[in-house]
C-alpha cells in the first residue's frame, strides 16, 4: 500500500507543479504566455480567459500539490487542458502534420491523462484529503 501512496503522491505533484507553475507564468510573461498568446491564438475574450485559465491553474494545481479536495481539483483543469488542446493542437495538426503535432503536445496530454488518473485513483493516504477523513470519523 506504500508503493500505492507513493505512486498517487508523485502523480499528483508532478500533475499539479505543471498546472501551478504554467497558472504563475500566465501573469510573469502576459504578452508569451497569458492574453498575449490567448489574442494570437485568437480566443475570445482574452482578457478574461486568460487571467482565469491562470487563476485555475494555480489554485487547482496547488490543491492538487497539497491533496486538498483533489479529485474536485481535475474538474476546471479538464476544461483547461481541453481548450488548449482543441485552440492550439487541434489546427497544427492540418498545418504541421502529426508527428510535430505529436512532439508539441506531449505534456498536454501527459497532463489530460494524469488528470484522469487523479480523478478515477483519488489523491491517495499522503494528501491532506486522507487527514480530513480520518479527523472526521
Amino acid at each position: 500500500m506504500k508503493n500505492e501512496a507513493t505512486g498517487k503522491l508523485l502523480l499528483r505533484l508532478m500533475v499539479g507543479w505543471v498546472f501551478l507553475s504554467e497558472g504563475i507564468q500566465k501573469f510573469l510573461y502576459p504578452n508569451a504566455l497569458g492574453v498575449g498568446r490567448f489574442i494570437k491564438i485568437g480566443i475570445p475574450w482574452p482578457h478574461v480567459l486568460a487571467p482565469l485559465a491562470g487563476a485555475t491553474e494555480i489554485v487547482c494545481g496547488a490543491l492538487l500539490l497539497l491533496g486538498l479536495l483533489g479529485r474536485l481539483a481535475t474538474l476546471p483543469l479538464f476544461v483547461v487542458i481541453l481548450g488548449a488542446i482543441v485552440t492550439t493542437k487541434i489546427p497544427m495538426l492540418t498545418r504541421q502534420g502529426f508527428w510535430s503535432t505529436m512532439h508539441e503536445a506531449r505534456t498536454g496530454f501527459c497532463m489530460l491523462l494524469g488528470l484522469l488518473a487523479i480523478l478515477c485513483l483519488g489523491v491517495g493516504e499522503y494528501a491532506l484529503d486522507a487527514r480530513r477523513a480520518c479527523h472526521s470519523e
